[in-house]
């Protein structure tokens, strides 16, 4: 079945053919590792785990390079401000090497709470300095770049258009931006790749131009070319890296190597919350142990991710969250009754699901159309053994552990009642003793509404989770 993916750089959705035959190449931007990573930070990382995971499911061999950015990105992606990193390691009386390292380990754990496949190549930018500065040295010999005494720029007027991948004039782009005055540069809009360290720079390394560090885009130009020669086939990030880190990008390859690095460059759309911007400055930059403090897992945030395309903005509400907690214990339990039934259904209608669910995740990744054949397929009044295998078939690219299901179940069964649920069925239970009946089906219906179904038996009350 034919899969289509949208480019940024050409604004279609087309065909994907690989350069090579069975084997896909692809870089990912990583974390800059100076803090937690947020959930608006890992809706990019589940988009990056579906993207290999539709691709594997498709037959391919993948190739994938992530950095991860521990030195270089500066607090604006203009040139402007300190090393986040040196920020970081004063703020935290820390060295800048175990601020990274702590950030780096805390990051990968919550990549594996998600279910996110790690690519198969981590790049660290620190283990990467020569690699970038050969990548800057190449520039100069080509004529593409100049030193003054702040560092090493690249010139823009060099190309034969700049920019390319966010379709914006750059006279517009100088205009409506805030570029501060370099005397030594030869265009507003040229970039650092190579600058030199103030003194008191932690993360500094001799090399042609003096004691130096490298910009923060150079690094993945640099270490994509190693890994992935100059061609590839997909380079992923956030709708963030478009204006400029990914702009400039382009700008270096080709002034390296006449090329643009990738073929098809693929972004994911930003995460509001409550309808606004997600900013430290308005506190509502939640990490994912803040949400499981507020009893919605890590699972739980990746099946809400899927309710948008990754094209569009999704909007984060911890009502929207806690549905989703929900939702997937439904699934869960849909998953299981549907493993422990016999019952027969023809080959022919398990086939037409899965084949509509290709046809969905093909379609350019689209997983709020694959997840309403998910759903389709769980709440099935026929329960079915195969319709159980078949939903583990689903989970090949949904990624949500549903082989492990009886372990998360076992797992929310320890966990108490939510206290509201606790009082409106003492309340019922009174309302019973009392046999006052309409107010026991009232709170019945109120526990429905909330999700809950109550059964009465001998021993009393029992309450589940409405699948």
């Amino acid at each position: 079945m034919e899969l289509k993916l949208y480019n940024t750089l050409t604004r279609q959705k087309t065909e994907f053919k690989p350069l090579e035959e069975k084997e896909v190449k692809i870089y990912t931007c990583g974390p800059t590792v100076y803090s937690f990573a947020h959930i608006g930070n890992f809706r990019a990382y589940v988009f990056m785990d579906t993207l290999r995971r539709v691709l594997k499911y498709n037959g391919y061999i993948l190739k994938h390079v992530m950095n991860i950015t521990d030195v270089g990105h500066l607090e604006s992606d203009a040139d402007d401000g300190e090393d986040k990193m040196e920020k970081a390691a004063r703020k935290e009386n820390k060295n800048p090497y175990e601020i990274a390292a702590f950030y780096t380990d805390i990051f990968f754990r919550d990549m594996g709470r998600l279910n996110i496949e790690k690519p198969e190549i981590v790049a660290k930018a620190t283990e990467h300095i020569e690699e970038m500065m050969q990548f800057v040295k190449k520039l100069i010999e080509n004529g593409y770049a100049y030193e003054t005494s702040k560092g090493i720029y690249f010139d823009i007027s060099k190309l034969d258009k700049y920019p390319i991948l966010s379709n914006r004039k750059l006279d517009d782009q100088i205009a409506g931006a805030r570029v501060d005055v370099d005397i030594e540069k030869r265009n507003p809009y040229d970039f650092a790749l190579w600058i030199k360290a103030p003194e008191n720079h932690i993360m500094k390394w001799e090399s042609p131009w003096g004691l130096s560090y490298p910009g923060w885009h150079i690094e993945c130009s640099a270490m994509g070319k190693k890994y992935l020669g100059n061609e590839f086939d997909i380079h992923t990030g956030g709708v963030d890296h478009i204006p400029t880190h990914h702009e400039n990008e382009i700008a270096q390859s080709k002034g390296c190597t006449g090329k643009v690095p990738a073929k098809r460059w693929m972004h994911v759309e930003f995460l509001q919350v409550d309808g606004g911007k997600m900013s430290k400055s308005l506190g509502n930059t939640y990490t994912l142990d803040q949400l499981q403090e507020k009893g919605i897992e890590p699972l739980a945030y990746k099946l809400f991710c899927y309710t948008a395309h990754y094209r569009t903005k999704l909007n984060f509400t911890f009502a929207g969250a806690e549905a989703s907690e929900k939702s997937l214990n439904r699934l869960r339990q849909s998953y299981l009754k549907h493993e422990e039934s016999n019952n027969e259904v023809d080959d022919k209608i398990v086939e037409e699901y899965l084949n509509r669910f290709v046809e969905a995740i093909n379609d350019d990744l689209n997983m709020p159309l694959a997840m309403g054949i998910v759903w389709e397929v769980a709440r099935n009044d026929i329960k079915s053994n195969k319709f159980a295998k078949l939903l583990l078939e689903f989970d090949k690219v949904l990624g949500l552990d549903l082989v492990n299901t009886r372990e998360y179940l076992e797992k929310e069964d320890k966990q108490e009642v939510p206290e509201e649920i606790q009082k409106l069925l003492e309340e019922r239970k009174v309302a019973r003793e009392n046999k006052n009946w309409a107010e026991s089906d009232r709170i019945r219906d109120l526990l429905k509404d909330k999700g809950y179904t109550v059964k009465d038996t001998k021993e009393g009350q029992t309450i589940e989770i409405i699948v």
